[in-house]
């Protein structure tokens, strides 16, 4: 990194300072990030045979381990491809997946099927569950929905606890930057928002749900709260 920054990066740096051009090439250079970002997502993910880093290296499913107990009906709503379902399952009585893409939960049953999960194609908001639920997790899931505070409205019913976890917008400065100049500075295109822990809070105070504990872990929030 260092011999290329002497000799390609240093040298643009110094011909931009000199020519005064350096907030014509910012906006390119923050572009420039963001491609480097997918592109290392992507091989990342493909160098783990298709499991992100990421549930390994931020260890998030133990947040959710840790804050059901055993004998608990869990739902994971937006469950993917259901590895965090199968940890959650590992402790939980029964852990049910839902997914609105068959190909998430064609994934799921084919690699993280166990006896005590049941994987559906369906509609959190809508699905007939007919049975009582412990926990509702919300894993990475709010960001993706536009109306967030009416989805929250329709599943609050479905338990008391509910578990999220949700990117945060300042997460760094440079995505802030990248905001405030009109430069793309979502973590994902298909994300709706990116919170603060104020803007969290009001969101699901709007949904009638109070935030009863959180902490912030890599650039994101995660939560426990509760229907008020």
């Amino acid at each position: 990194m260092n011999s290329i920054y002497k000799i390609i990066l240093k040298p643009v740096l110094k011909l931009a300072l000199k020519l005064r051009i350096y907030k014509i090439i910012l906006k390119p250079a923050l572009k420039l990030h963001n491609i480097s970002y997918v592109l290392a997502t992507r091989c990342a993910n493909m160098a783990e045979k298709g499991l992100h880093p990421k549930h390994r290296l931020m260890n998030y499913h133990q947040f959710f381990v840790d804050n059901i107990n055993e004998g608990d009906v869990i739902l994971d709503i937006g469950c993917g491809n259901g590895f965090l379902a199968y940890d959650v399952a590992r402790k939980a009585k029964k852990v049910i997946g839902i997914d609105l893409k068959e190909k998430n939960i064609k994934i799921a049953k084919e690699k993280y099927a166990a006896p005590n999960i049941k994987y559906i194609i369906g509609d959190a908001t809508s699905y007939n569950f007919n049975k009582e639920i412990d926990a509702v997790i919300l894993s990475n899931v709010l960001e993706h929905i536009e109306h967030r505070i009416e989805f929250l409205k329709k599943i609050k019913h479905l338990a008391q606890k509910f578990l999220i976890r949700v990117p945060m917008i300042n997460r760094d400065w440079i995505t802030l930057y990248k905001k405030e100049l009109g430069v793309e500075w979502r973590l994902d295109p298909t994300h709706y928002t990116e919170y603060t822990l104020p803007t969290l809070d009001k969101e699901l105070q709007k949904a009638d749900l109070k935030l009863l504990d959180y902490s912030i872990q890599f650039g994101e929030i995660w939560a426990i709260a509760s229907v008020k």
